[in-house]
């Protein structure tokens, strides 16, 4: 028996003309909202002892340093050393359609323009906030975990990298994915069910880099499935019970099962470069199994929301036992590794090879770069040298075969480019291991990190423990591939930052933490160097935040282009109405709902909200025009099942007005759509 605690809060940020972070395409800024993001957090506690585990996953990019340092200061300063960087493991999804800016690293800056505040606060807060419900809402319950496969929703987007891998090692697996997902349920003490952690290894890469409006991709739609289920007559967003589908090893894993094809052409890419004929490199993408880019994150979301929906009601095997957690900080840059009794190896400086600017069949790269490079350009290094400096001998000779695009390790101004210092980190709640790795580990790296740990724990005497890799932990380090994988410098071996002998290095840790959990010597772990927290202000290249206006005559919130005043399930109804930056809204009330879909009830003659901007079947668009003016366009894809009725659609902004040269407010205002009917077919 624990406690258990479970808490959701909105960590959304700004929807308008800030980056998405995931793909580095510097074209693809917020345009509006498809769907919220959530920060869900779970705490479990011992009943005996002070002892406690939290693990949250949000539904952003990537946990960064900054955002994990900032969230253990404001936990230290509300709780004491109840929360602490060894007991609290922050998770992202890895949605490639959130708000970027949140970053300390200058490497990011460039395609996120800068940091963020807004955006930064947004996730701190949302986190903070989510394990602030959990705490306040412990009580007795029982844990219980199971584990399945999910078919139809990967494969492997760097096979010819996969098959580096010793034949006798992929001999031992049947798919060149991980298709096990495992859950963990949660119920009190009375059997109400409180809440469900998933674990499944697939990039949320089902909305691609032509995308704008911020949304959490197909982990979100899979929790946003599960918990409009158990919340029954909730709006999204709200409800006590909090499912979390949460991030794994899922470096080289896609969702966009049809696999690649050149779209120019039609034929196939599937080769070790993914290069097209025509068109080379930039030609070659990955397709989902929907008509499109909505349709596959539904059709991904769903399956990975049916297995594990099947997992949780059958789940029957219950986690008991002592809670322990161990983190170290590493200097990732200079770690010795011992792969045997004779011989050491040595992981180098951060540096991104050529094949990083190729990006994957999931998200193109810009210009002629192709993926498994391992010669460099003499053009490309020419302006290299000029604008960042070349990169030292040293560096060149430790991350072989990977000829470098970037030194970061050896670039330091303003501030360093990439982290030196990392988190290492497992969370043990009884027999369930969760190792938080910092950032993508592909599919063998992950299998030979589990099977590492839970040797270690083996040969300890914890048997039959359940190790499971939580993705994109605490601090962003892009990939980890194996020695082998990374012999053929495609996408996630040129990202593999800390060169060839990144997972020999983890592995190692991850061991040393696995054997003081099981021996009990955690307090003898070393802490580790503490990583730098910069001082940044508000750095950023994106747009001051100008008085919104609106067209003569006009005012907030007057429709421009009304609804149909009548429409049947599947059609859209949609509503343009004189609009206001979204951002003035953000900066007002981190949770400004922007819509509201509302039925017509006859017998009270009043309106009900039956939709709002979290729900999956709305979506909101900030079109910016000149001098200040700009339009909001709200569609609702009516479901099937639709009650008919009369409905009206609700625009909810705020718009900045100039006091004075140094003072501006943010008005309140909304905006309505005409009243219109839902007929039977």
């Amino acid at each position: 028996n624990y406690l258990l605690g479970v808490g959701r809060a909105d960590c959304t940020g700004p929807v308008a003309e800030i980056p998405l972070m995931g793909y580095a395409n510097p074209d693809q800024v917020g345009g509006g909202l498809l769907t919220r993001l959530y920060s869900r957090a779970f705490i479990v506690a011992d009943l005996v002892d002070s002892r406690r585990v939290v693990f949250v996953s949000a539904d952003i990019g990537m946990v960064s340093q900054r955002v994990r340092l900032e969230v253990l200061k404001k936990l230290k300063s509300k709780y004491g050393n109840l929360y602490r960087q060894d007991n609290v493991i922050l998770s992202g999804t890895h949605t490639h359609s959130g708000p970027g800016g949140y970053f300390q690293y200058t490497l990011f800056w460039i395609t996120s323009k800068g940091l963020i505040r807004p955006s930064l606060n947004a996730i701190v807060n949302g986190i903070v906030k989510s394990i602030d419900i959990a705490h306040q809402n412990m009580k007795r319950g029982r844990l219980f975990i199971n584990r399945g496969t999910v078919e139809n929703s990967q494969i492997n987007r760097s096979p010819f990298s996969y098959l580096e891998n010793p034949a006798s090692e992929r001999s031992r697996y049947s798919s060149n994915t991980d298709k096990e997902m495992v859950i963990l349920k949660m119920v009190d003490r009375n059997g109400e069910e409180l809440g469900l952690i998933s674990w499944f290894a697939v990039h949320p890469v089902s909305m691609n880099n032509t995308n704008h409006l911020v949304n959490s991709d197909n982990m979100g739609y899979a929790s946003y499935l599960f918990e409009q289920e158990k919340n029954k007559g909730m709006l999204p967003g709200e409800g006590s019970f909090v499912a979390a589908f949460a991030s794994s090893n899922l470096g080289d894993v896609s969702p966009n099962t049809k696999g690649p094809f050149c779209v120019n052409t039609g034929e196939s890419c599937n080769n070790p470069q993914s290069t097209c004929p025509v068109g080379g490199a930039t030609m070659c993408m990955a397709m989902g199994p929907g008509s499109d880019m909505f349709d596959s994150t539904r059709i991904i979301g769903q399956n990975i929301y049916l297995k594990a929906k099947e997992l949780y009601e059958k789940a029957s095997q219950e986690v008991k036992g002592p809670l322990s957690s161990a983190h170290q900080w590493v200097n990732m840059s200079d770690v010795l590794v011992e792969l045997n009794a004779t011989h050491t190896v040595k992981t180098c400086k951060p540096a991104l090879g050529y094949s990083f600017a190729a990006g994957t069949i999931d998200g193109v790269g810009a210009f002629n770069f192709t993926q498994g490079s391992v010669e460099g350009d003499p053009f490309w290094d020419g302006i290299r040298d000029q604008l960042l400096g070349e990169p030292s001998n040293e560096t060149k000779a430790c991350h072989k075969p990977k000829p470098i695009l970037f030194s970061t390790g050896e670039m330091t101004r303003p501030h360093p480019w990439h982290p030196d210092i990392v988190d290492v980190q497992i969370a043990a709640i009884g027999s369930l291991a969760i190792v938080a790795v910092p950032g993508e580990f592909t599919t063998m790296s992950g299998r030979r990190l589990r099977e590492a740990v839970k040797r270690e724990f083996d040969s300890h005497g914890a048997a039959r423990m359940d190790v499971v890799i939580a993705g994109l932990c605490n601090v962003y380090t892009h990939y980890i591939t194996t020695y082998e994988e990374y012999q053929a410098q495609r996408y996630e071996a040129a990202s593999t930052i800390y060169g060839p002998h990144t997972l020999s290095a983890y592995i190692q840790l991850y061991r040393g933490l696995a054997k003081a959990i099981a021996t009990d010597t955690v307090q003898d772990l070393p802490h580790g160097p503490e990583p730098p927290l910069f001082n940044v202000g508000n750095l950023t290249l994106v747009p001051a935040l100008a008085a919104d206006r609106t067209p003569a005559n006009k005012t907030f919130g007057d429709v421009l282009q009304e609804v149909r005043q009548q429409y049947q399930a599947r059609e859209v109804a949609e509503v343009t109405f004189v609009g206001a930056n979204p951002r003035s809204s953000a900066e007002n009330a981190t949770e400004h709902n922007f819509l509201m879909v509302e039925r017509y009830n006859r017998t009270s003659d009043s309106w009900h909200v039956v939709r709002n901007d979290a729900s999956w079947d709305t979506r909101f668009y900030w079109t910016k025009g000149l001098f200040g003016r700009s339009n909001v366009t709200i569609e609702w894809h009516i479901p099937p099942g639709t009650e008919p009725g009369i409905y009206r659609i609700r625009y909810l902004g705020h718009y900045k007005k100039k006091l004075s040269i140094t003072h501006s407010v943010s008005i309140p205002f909304e905006g309505t759509s005409s009243a219109f009917e839902i007929t039977t077919l």
